[in-house]
């Protein structure tokens, strides 16, 4: 059963790769060292993405928006 929410990102991603660490769920990567990327399937919204960015461009959403 897929999660009720999930992480998105910002623009101004840095890449900094701190999101990356802490995702339980391996949903994120770095497209092309310039961008954090989010698998939207694999990822189940739980905040520790959001919680670590360091730039604050990593937002939790409601499946539905955006």
């Amino acid at each position: 059963m897929q999660s009720k929410r999930y992480a998105s990102v910002g623009a101004r991603c840095v890449a900094c790769g701190c999101c990356l660490k802490v995702c339980p769920m391996g949903a994120i990567d770095l497209k092309y060292g310039v961008k954090a990327n989010i698998d939207v399937q694999k990822c189940v919204g739980c905040g520790r993405c959001a919680n670590e960015c360091p730039a604050g461009v990593i937002e939790i959403l409601q499946r539905g928006e955006k």
